[in-house]
């Protein structure tokens, strides 16, 4: 892209010092924005019998990320699945920054088992506050600090899992609900000027695969790999661009084909 657009720009990326967050704010930091890494301090203990499927970075960690991007890139922790967290998080972020012109939910919740077997009222509700609920409180709290004709874009970060996936009842309905948002929130904030986009990964190596699974996947992916933090966070830049100014409401399969 010859010019991005979002030189100087305030981009809030939760869940921002994980794998593909991580990325993500790599990829507008090198594009001259300044990076918001939210994150959780500390995993709440998980209910006996389940398992969460990703560790949380911490604060040491995002502070260590924040420091590596530069650009006046700064840390912020909340917990997202507290409502009273989210008006917090997006005030403490204005505060710092002046404003957010890019958001990027990319935080989530994911939990094993996640089966129709063994799911409960608890679980669902732990994979819809922060993978639903979450994104959509946060855009409008992002809305409306919004000043003026500022520049606000919104990408959210979905998952192929949303189109029906073995063993993730809880993760990929709630993301299939980030969906229905998108397009939703799109068609609300247009008139404004806001655009609201998501992407779908696909798998993604972010450590949870071995060297077997790795091979085992790549053949079940049409382009014959899997994916890349990389991968992510390049799409998610371009629809958080100014060469995405007449892209609205998109869900966006990022996965080499998988699950069309």
């Amino acid at each position: 892209m010859i010019d991005t657009g979002l030189a100087g720009r305030t981009v809030l990326v939760t869940g921002g010092s994980g794998n593909i967050g991580g990325a993500i704010g790599r990829a507008f930091a090198a594009q001259g924005a300044r990076v918001a890494v939210h994150y959780l301090d500390q995993d709440p203990p998980a209910p006996e019998g389940t398992a969460w499927a990703h560790v949380t970075p911490g604060r040491e960690a995002a502070q260590r990320w924040a420091d590596e991007l530069g650009n006046g890139a700064f840390a912020v922790g909340a917990d997202l699945s507290d409502p009273e967290a989210l008006p917090w998080l997006v005030g403490e972020v204005v505060g710092r920054a002046g404003a957010i012109h890019v958001l990027v939910n990319n935080a989530a919740h994911c939990e094993t088992p996640d089966t129709v077997e063994t799911l409960t009222h608890a679980s669902l509700e732990r994979h819809y506050r922060v993978n639903a609920v979450t994104p959509a409180v946060l855009t409008s709290e992002v809305v409306a600090r919004r000043r003026g004709g500022e520049p606000l874009c919104v990408v959210n970060v979905s998952t192929d899992a949303a189109r029906a996936f073995p063993g993730q009842t809880g993760y990929g309905t709630s993301k299939a609900a980030l969906e229905a948002l998108t397009r939703s929130m799109a068609l609300d904030l247009a008139p404004g000027g806001v655009r609201v986009n998501a992407v779908a990964p696909g798998p993604v190596q972010t450590g949870w695969m071995d060297a077997d699974l790795v091979e085992r996947v790549a053949r079940v992916v049409p382009m014959g790999r899997v994916g890349t933090p990389d991968d992510i966070a390049d799409a998610v830049v371009f629809l958080a661009s100014d060469q995405a100014r007449w892209v609205t409401g998109q869900v966006v399969q990022v996965a080499g084909g998988h699950a069309l």
